[in-house]
């Protein structure tokens, strides 16, 4: 074949492979029943869906027997508890993504705001509670490691004493330029430090494949300080289908193989059209 035919050919097959790419999502989501087996325990983030009203997007987690929605802070919930939703990933107690534990000067606001939403969370009945790191603002890495020590010292006592685990978000470095806890070596670097089971580490697969890769041997090794997973596609934070490069299947394998028995929530930003579809196809994908 001559070289001329040979990428016409080609091209001609490409964009039939691109053609059929593009129609996969839809077809894979309306191809398979949905029907959870629940080994593992399925969340969503509620800003991703805010769009949809609080209640009626719960009826619809009632409905897909999914029964845990993250980052709801007490405002709402009572209305979770309306409809027997458990907060999988409490927030509110934080003062911003940029503004965290390795800065000495927003400790006092930061152990006054944890040491009373700790009880909260306990008493309403929920474990996981969000923090972080905050940015470099130039700060050397060690220095903020040990100011992160230095500030949670002194809420974590109470959070063992309410049952309660505090968990550090890990972030990328397009997505949240400066922010110190952007790899998971020195987020783990950081649980040794404080020495307790109370403390772990919320691993976004999707900030983690951008920032550092190797996602599932990041699971393997360092499981025992992960406490929490979000998901989402990369790039650009959509549907966990074919239209990205990260395949789910095997990394949920992997998070349930090291006998992971938390939470792992979707946190994608939905494109198709019904985004209750892309949910669910979502759910599916890491169900096994």
């Amino acid at each position: 074949m001559k070289r001329r035919n040979f990428i016409a050919t080609a091209a001609v097959g490409s964009a039939g492979l691109a053609s059929a790419s593009a129609m996969a999502p839809n077809n894979y989501g309306q191809s398979k029943e949905f029907n959870l087996k629940h080994n593992i325990n399925h969340s969503v983030c509620e800003w991703c869906f805010n769009d949809i009203p609080l209640e009626d997007f719960l009826k619809t987690l009632n409905e897909l027997g999914v029964k845990a929605i993250d980052l709801v802070g007490p405002k709402d919930w009572p209305t979770l508890k309306k409809y027997d939703i458990h907060c999988s990933m409490c927030n509110g107690a934080e003062i911003s993504l940029t503004e965290g534990w390795n800065n000495p000067k927003y400790h006092e606001q930061l152990i006054k705001n944890y040491t009373e939403m700790i009880p909260k969370v306990a008493e309403a009945g929920y474990t996981n509670l969000i923090c972080f790191s905050g940015n470099r603002d130039g700060m050397n890495d060690y220095v903020g490691l040990q100011n992160c020590v230095d500030g949670l010292s002194q809420i974590i006592p109470l959070a063992e004493e309410h049952g309660v685990v505090i968990q550090m978000e890990l972030f990328n470095q397009v997505n949240h330029p400066d922010y110190m806890c952007d790899n998971s070596l020195w987020g783990v670097e950081l649980c040794k430090h404080l020495g307790s089971d109370n403390f772990k580490l919320l691993f976004d697969i999707y900030h983690m494949q951008i920032q550092e890769g190797d996602i599932i041997r990041s699971i393997q090794n360092y499981h025992p300080y992960f406490g929490h997973y979000h998901t989402a596609g990369v790039p650009g934070r959509h549907e966990i289908d074919e239209t990205q490069e990260l395949y789910y299947p095997a990394i949920i394998k992997a998070i349930h193989n090291t006998g992971f028995k938390g939470y792992v929530a979707q946190e994608f930003i939905a494109t198709w059209d019904d985004k209750i579809e892309a949910l669910k196809d979502g759910f599916m994908r890491c169900d096994i």
